[in-house]
């Protein structure tokens, strides 16, 4: 609008990051290589007790809605085998959950390499004083804002004191302190690692978040229901993400709470829930929960990785059963996954093996799972259980497992 003969400055490159158990990388080392095989940045960082790995560079188009391609994760997870040692098996089942993000590359058009594109931000002043920023990223957004607003100080002999953004705290900072999550435990009865959470998320805010926290009946912890097992959300962060004004399912899982991105199955396991607690806070009828349930899935299908889990598994073996047979063995998987966890552990058959008092040694057991679980992640999920366990009912039934 300034300036209709202006060159296109910004080149939107897709970043694609896969989020790993947190046993493949140290709690407190990361690595960054500048000079992978082809050239690319290749980072491995503990991560919300995870590791992250990343990131792929390569030309896009702007989208809404950025998919990671299976190429991209081989890509990564191929580049992280060269920094492991040779005794540790980095596996494609691994990976918990895959994203794609879109950075603006820019030109800065005051350059006289005009080709060269700069990760960094550039502010540059066009000829009629339109004060423009392009490039940069979210975790350098206050230099960004410095440097913009001091640009047009200067250009426009506007009145201002100085920069203030560093000494300028974020909402919860006040009255945070490392131990601040022992007042936390003390006074309202949570767990250790979900104090943690909420101190380091939530800074002194975190009091507001554990004021609302639902009673567990249990003798500990007093108050702080999980969404999932394993990780110490609550559902009171539903509640009080509802009250900061989050009004989507996908807004709870992927950036109120970090779910969506740490693990999408437990994401997937937690909406039900979720879309519940939502519902509840915002008057939201049953066809209302049906939608937002709906949208959440498909993100997570999506853009979060499922999808290419899912293909992954189902290329290495076709699912050659009829409906019958299909809903029959989805009986038999709920029939372990007593949980609704998604997946089957060697617990889970253990715990059906006693309830009909059948005995199994435990090597046969593991030779046996150890079949099913196509990608080798310790977890024998829905579309491995359809592909493996109809072929294998005879030796199932010749090692007393019921089939």
């Amino acid at each position: 609008m300034d300036d209709q003969e202006v060159p296109n400055i910004c080149q939107p490159s897709a970043g694609v990051h896969i989020v790993m158990p947190g046993y493949y990388s140290p709690d407190n080392m990361g690595l960054l290589d500048p000079a992978t095989s082809d050239g690319r940045v290749i980072f491995f960082l503990p991560w919300e007790k995870m590791t992250i790995a990343g990131t792929t560079d390569s030309p896009t188009d702007v989208t809404s809605h950025p998919i990671p391609t299976e190429e991209d994760i081989n890509f990564i997870l191929c580049e992280v085998r060269n920094y492991l040692g040779p005794d540790v098996e980095v596996r494609r089942g691994d990976v918990l959950a895959a994203w794609s993000g879109i950075r603006p590359l820019v030109t800065n058009p005051d350059s006289k390499d005009t080709q060269s594109l700069s990760r960094n931000h550039v502010v540059t002043i066009s000829d009629s004083g339109l004060v423009t920023i392009a490039g940069g990223k979210w975790t350098t957004y206050r230099a960004m804002a410095r440097d913009t607003i001091d640009a047009a100080v200067r250009e426009h002999g506007l009145q201002a004191g100085s920069c203030r953004t560093m000494g300028l705290q974020l909402e919860g900072a006040q009255d945070w302190s490392p131990t601040l999550y022992i007042r936390l435990v003390q006074d309202y009865g949570l767990e250790s690692e979900v104090a943690q959470h909420l101190a380091s998320t939530y800074g002194d805010k975190a009091f507001e978040v554990a004021k609302i926290a639902q009673v567990t009946g249990k003798r500990w912890p007093i108050v702080g229901k999980r969404l999932v097992s394993e990780f110490p959300y609550i559902e009171a962060e539903v509640v009080y993400g509802v009250r900061e004004y989050a009004r989507t399912a996908v807004d709870i899982i992927s950036r109120r709470t970090r779910l969506a991105f740490l693990n999408v199955q437990a994401a997937d396991e937690a909406l039900p829930r979720i879309v519940d607690i939502m519902g509840k806070e915002l008057g939201w009828c049953e066809q209302k929960k049906k939608e937002e349930l709906e949208t959440a899935k498909t993100f997570l299908y999506y853009e979060m990785g499922y999808k290419v889990k899912t293909d992954q598994l189902t290329d290495q073996s076709e699912i050659s059963l009829v409906p019958s047979d299909i809903e029959r063995y989805k009986k038999r998987f709920r029939m372990f996954d007593k949980d609704k966890k998604g997946f089957i552990t060697i617990l889970d058959v253990q715990r059906v093996l006693q309830s009909i008092s059948v005995q199994m040694d435990e090597n046969t057991l593991h030779e046996i799972l150890n079949e099913v679980d196509l990608n080798k992640n310790g977890q024998v999920e829905l579309n491995e259980f359809l592909q493996v366990v109809p072929s294998r009912r005879a030796a199932c039934r010749a090692a007393g497992w019921p089939c």
